[in-house]
């Protein structure tokens, strides 16, 4: 039985660290990759539609009502204020249906745009997606121009909305 054990706990932790998607194709300064994708409502939102307007935070996360998500997502609602006050655009991304996304902003109230990834077109783009179909949890903050000016390859769920609102903060 302990062998077992071992053998399953090796194989979860192989599993996690083969997953790949850590964006190594992306660099601060580089252009951020254009996209147009639809919230669970059929609204379109296009990255470049906010060159030269705002810096614009685009968090990418594995799936929708899971516990870490959900924290991450929540964090950013509850400080919507400091972000929406300040001109601050967040899109947060999933390779989730539009229908998965929906259950998910009404089960947490979440007021801001969470956007389907369904193709995972974007995903690819942006080097997240990992060996499980799923987008690991990286985030961009984009400049005005469009250039990414950071990458956040290792969230903290608990403290990523005041991280993201400082950086953002500083490319207004």
């Amino acid at each position: 039985m302990k062998s077992f054990l071992i053998l399953i706990v090796f194989s979860i932790s192989l599993l996690f660290t083969a997953c790949g998607g850590n964006a190594e194709n992306l660099k601060i300064s580089d252009t951020a990759p254009d996209f147009t994708l639809q919230d669970s409502e059929g609204n379109s939102y296009t990255l470049s539609s906010y060159k030269g307007v705002s810096p614009v935070v685009i968090y990418f996360y594995p799936k929708a009502g899971t516990p870490g998500c959900t924290k991450q997502a929540c964090g950013i609602r509850d400080n919507w204020s400091k972000f929406s006050d300040n001109g601050i655009v967040v899109l947060g991304i999933s390779v989730d249906s539009k229908d998965d996304i929906k259950e998910f902003i009404q089960e947490n109230n979440l007021n801001f745009p969470l956007l389907s990834d369904e193709n995972k077109e974007v995903s690819k783009a942006y080097g997240v997606l990992n060996n499980l179909g799923l987008a690991n949890r990286i985030t961009f903050v984009v400049d005005k121009e469009g250039k990414i000016a950071e990458i956040i390859r290792e969230v903290d769920v608990q403290k990523h909305a005041d991280q993201v609102f400082d950086i953002a903060m500083k490319l207004k």
